[in-house]
C-alpha cells in the first residue's frame, strides 16, 4: 500500500446512478481509497456526509433538488471543512467559479482517466487545490476580468491632458482655451474625471491622481 495507511474515506455524490456505480467501483480499484457512502442529489448528500463523515467528497454540479454548488454552499456554512472535489462535465463559467466561489477545493470533468483522479484525490487530502487543464485558462480569464483596473487604465488621453490642467489650477475655461476644446466638452471631461476617481471636487482629483502617479 502507498503511504496512506488507512484508506481516505470517500462519498460520491452524482444522480446518474450508472455513473455513480463506476465511479465507486473504479474507486474500489484504488487502496488509498474507501467509498463509504453515496447520494443521487446534494440534500441526500448533506445526510449521509453527517452520518459517513468522510474525508473527501466528490460532488457533480448539476443535480436535482439540491444542485452541487449550493452543496458546497451549505457544507461551507455549516462550518464542514472535508475537502470537496467537483466532477463534472460541466465547463460553464458559472458552476466553475460558483463551485470555487462557494468553497470547493477542486474542479474535475468527467472524462478525466483513472490516473489523473488518483492524483488530484491525493493532491486535494494534501490541503492542495486542483483543476482540470480544460478549465484553468477560464480561471485566469475570469481573474483577469474581475481584477480591478487602475485609474490610469480608466482615464482616456483627453482625460488625463484635463486633469493636468486642474492641478495647474486652470479654470474650466482655460482648460478648454489650453486644448482647444469647447467649455461644455471640457466640463464633460471633468465630470468623467471625477466618476472614475470617486471624487466629488478637482482638489481631491488632483489629490488622487498624484496619490496613484497619474500626475508629476
Amino acid at each position: 500500500m502507498s503511504e496512506h495507511k488507512i484508506p481516505i474515506s470517500l462519498v460520491v455524490v452524482d444522480d446518474h446512478a450508472l455513473f455513480r456505480a463506476g465511479l465507486v467501483s473504479l474507486l474500489a480499484g484504488m487502496e488509498e481509497f474507501h467509498v463509504v457512502g453515496e447520494a443521487k442529489n446534494g440534500a441526500e448528500a448533506l445526510d449521509v456526509i453527517a452520518q459517513k463523515n468522510p474525508r473527501i467528497v466528490l460532488l457533480d454540479v448539476n443535480m436535482p433538488v439540491m444542485n452541487g454548488v449550493e452543496t458546497v454552499r451549505a457544507l461551507r456554512d455549516a462550518g464542514n471543512d472535508l475537502r470537496i472535489v467537483m466532477l463534472t462535465i460541466s465547463k460553464r463559467q458559472d458552476d466553475l467559479l460558483g463551485a470555487i466561489r462557494a468553497g470547493a477545493n477542486g474542479y474535475l470533468l468527467k472524462n478525466a482517466d483513472p490516473d489523473e483522479l488518483r492524483s488530484a484525490l491525493l493532491m486535494i487530502v494534501s490541503n492542495k487545490s486542483v483543476l482540470a487543464p480544460e478549465i484553468t485558462g477560464q480561471v485566469m480569464d475570469a481573474l483577469r476580468l474581475s481584477f480591478p483596473k487602475s485609474s490610469g487604465e480608466l482615464l482616456t488621453d483627453r482625460e488625463i491632458e484635463v486633469l493636468d490642467c486642474l492641478a495647474k489650477g486652470l479654470t474650466t475655461a482655460e482648460i478648454a482655451a489650453t486644448l482647444m476644446i469647447s467649455k461644455n466638452t471640457t466640463k464633460t471631461h471633468i465630470r468623467n474625471i471625477f466618476n472614475k476617481l470617486e471624487v466629488s471636487n478637482r482638489a481631491e482629483a488632483v489629490s488622487v491622481a498624484m496619490t496613484q502617479g497619474l500626475l508629476e
